[in-house]
């Protein structure tokens, strides 16, 4: 009868008090990171319009330097999402105020894409100011010094005086004041002069049948090149120079190549550029037949003709027959 027994379940021990951790759900354990971390406020990480995958790219963003590259391709090689998620997140972010992205061109004519981030969407001001230590329990928290009151600027330096000489006699007369002189003037930048584009091609005989062909290539180059949609009147401008490639049996498919290949990015002239490619890369017209038969030192050979008797390969500079031809059909009349 006095046995223990150990089959019974030990009981639970009771909570100590004083003990503030919760039965359930999460628990925190904090450490005190003294470099290489990054505030974010709860208005971000507890969003309730944002998604997990915005919540943790804005965090992400907030936490790189100034400067660092943030593009869409950049992030999915950074990150396991794709691009359509990451496009996806940054316009959430863009939607709520924690983004603003604008495309500005630089001094060297580039067009770059400008993010800027804000740790407090709407904010009229955005100080950047390094987080205060946590004070240990039980000691009263250090009061942040005043600000100072922003300091005139120092008035400027009086002139110094000239040290006083000798006292003119009343004889003497004052010598006369030398005039200041003139400061020198700032020479005028000198004004960049730009070369007028060369005019456009024109055919020789605008014939309606080129001016209806030029017209519906112009027309179909947005089914090839959508960013190379011109309105009626650029279309109109730049009929003759299409005209003139086709004057000079130029095929349609070659001027399309010509016109829609290596295109700039971005593209917001398409007319500007269409006028310099049909101006530039216009091909000269087709030689004839006399400027296609070879010479040799001013000497102009004869092309190949077939004889009409014996279709024997004779060079001559109109058909008929060859010498051998020529000789047996002369022999009788020598013989008679």
């Amino acid at each position: 009868m006095d046995t223990p027994q150990v089959t019974a379940p030990p009981c639970a021990p009771s909570p100590v008090p004083g003990d503030t951790a919760p039965s359930s759900g999460v628990i925190h354990v904090n450490f005190r990171h003294a470099a290489g971390y990054t505030v974010i406020g709860n208005h971000l990480t507890q969003h309730r319009g944002l998604s997990l995958t915005a919540i943790g790219l804005a965090a992400h963003i907030q936490s790189l330097p100034a400067g660092a590259r943030i593009g869409i391709k950049h992030l999915a090689e950074r990150f396991p999402e794709s691009e359509t998620r990451i496009a996806a997140a940054l316009r959430e972010l863009e939607a709520h105020g924690y983004l603003h992205r604008s495309r500005v061109r630089l001094a060297d004519g580039r067009i770059v894409t400008r993010t800027v981030s804000y740790n407090q969407p709407g904010a009229t001001t955005h100080p950047t100011t390094a987080p205060r230590p946590r004070t240990a329990p039980g000691k009263p928290a250090p009061r942040p010094a005043p600000t100072p009151a922003p300091t005139p600027p120092p008035p400027p330096a009086p002139a110094p005086e000239p040290h006083p000489g000798p006292s003119p006699s009343p004889s003497s007369s004052p010598a006369p004041a030398t005039p200041p002189a003139p400061a020198p003037q700032p020479h005028p930048a000198p004004t960049a002069r730009t070369t007028p584009p060369p005019p456009l091609p024109q055919p020789q005989e605008f014939t309606p049948e080129l001016q209806r062909a030029a017209t519906a290539l112009l027309a179909d180059l947005r089914r090839h090149a959508p960013r190379l949609t011109l309105s009626e009147s650029d279309i109109a401008a730049l009929a003759p120079g299409v005209a003139t490639w086709l004057e000079r049996d130029a095929q349609p498919g070659t001027i399309r190549h010509a016109l829609t290949t290596h295109l700039p990015n971005p593209l917001t002239r398409p007319a500007r550029l269409l006028r310099h490619r049909i101006t530039t890369l216009l091909p000269p017209p087709l030689p004839g037949a006399a400027e296609l038969t070879p010479s040799h030192h001013g000497v102009v050979v004869n092309p190949l003709q077939n004889c009409d008797t014996c279709d024997r390969a004779f060079r001559a500079a109109d058909p008929g027959h060859c010498r051998d031809c020529r000789a047996e059909q002369a022999a009788p009349h020598r013989a008679a």
